[in-house]
């Protein structure tokens, strides 16, 4: 797989590895911590080299299986982690990216990771209580300490991006983008051109949505966050197959598959853009990763540059609750 260039000149495989979903959010977590460990160990085989987690995914528990997974290959991977919540009793609570918590959040994260240096620390959604420029001002204080290499943030707005990296350059920003969410695109993204900034889709393909798995009359697992997201209610679903199904014709045609078509379209946006699509299985990575081997002609770019526009798309991204704490 060839590598792409994130801001600050961090070198990163052209699809990453979102890990989030071995450990929480999509039903029942996997019986075997040997199984996602080999997961992660296999994604390493295919040439992917950037790998994303959280304190809060478990909690703690995703990071220490990264930590576990990669402790091997450290020096040929590039793992990045979040801070920015309060977490009490096993569960998140509310934001917190007060200075000293960022501190103690860094060195927790190392210890359960194993590592000596965070390749790139993402503050994991934007604290109103916090002004940004204390944000970027303490993970500055902790590059200089040896502890992280990067900045990123989450699901910032574009003034928030421009305040924090008048403070400390960032090199990252996360947030949700795909065929079917295109938040980023307005203000986002050409934020991120200007700055030399590099941007990492989570979810590009749609939650599974794109991928041609999931119709209306798929049935959600206990705690699987799609049951809880209006855009993935079955009446939502229905009116949002149209678009899939104009995706998986071109997959067709093409000797793909509708998840690489999705891909392939992020990857030709930007040179500077890299998916980290998540997954528990080998065969579901492999496909992943050699949709960097998928070309896209310039027709076939515009119409799927103009597709949610024309189909429409049912429901939104997240929850009310969830959706006060984006694009801040």
């Amino acid at each position: 797989m060839h590598t792409r260039t994130l801001g600050q000149g961090l070198a990163v495989s052209a699809v990453g590895l979102g890990c989030m979903g071995m450990s929480q959010s999509y039903g029942p977590n996997p019986g075997d911590r040997r199984d996602m460990i080999g997961v992660l160990r296999s994604a390493v085989d295919l040439g992917v080299t950037f790998f994303d987690t959280a304190e809060v995914y478990g909690p703690y528990v995703n990071e220490e299986l990264v930590g576990e997974a990669l402790a091997p290959l450290r020096d040929d991977v590039v793992i990045a982690t979040k801070f920015g919540w309060r977490i009490e009793d096993g569960r998140s609570v509310g934001l917190d990216s007060r200075p000293e918590q960022i501190r103690r959040v860094a060195d927790a994260s190392l210890r359960r990771l194993g590592i000596d240096t965070i390749d790139l620390f993402y503050q994991h959604r934007v604290d109103p209580e916090v002004p940004i420029e204390e944000v970027a001002g303490a993970v500055g204080d902790l590059v200089r300490a040896g502890k992280v290499r990067h900045f990123g943030l989450s699901e910032a707005s574009a003034a928030t991006i421009r305040r924090a990296h008048a403070v400390h350059p960032v090199t990252a920003v996360q947030s949700e983008y795909s065929l079917w969410t295109r938040d980023p695109e307005p203000e986002v993204l050409p934020a991120c051109a200007e700055l030399g900034i590099g941007f990492v889709p989570f979810s590009p393909l749609g939650k599974g949505f794109l991928t041609g798995t999931v119709d209306a009359g798929t049935a959600f697992a206990s705690g699987d966050i799609r049951g809880t997201i209006p855009r993935f209610s079955s009446e939502n679903r229905a009116a949002n197959l149209e678009l899939v199904a104009h995706v998986t014709r071109l997959a067709e045609a093409k000797g793909a598959t509708p998840g690489q078509i999705a891909l392939a379209w992020l990857l030709a946006q930007h040179p500077w853009i890299v998916p980290i699509p998540g997954t528990r299985r080998r065969g579901r990575l492999t496909e992943n990763a050699a949709a960097t081997r998928v070309a896209l002609s310039a027709d076939e770019r515009a119409d799927l540059d103009s597709l949610a526009a024309r189909v429409g798309v049912r429901g939104d991204r997240y929850g009310a609750a969830h959706l006060a704490l984006v694009g801040r």
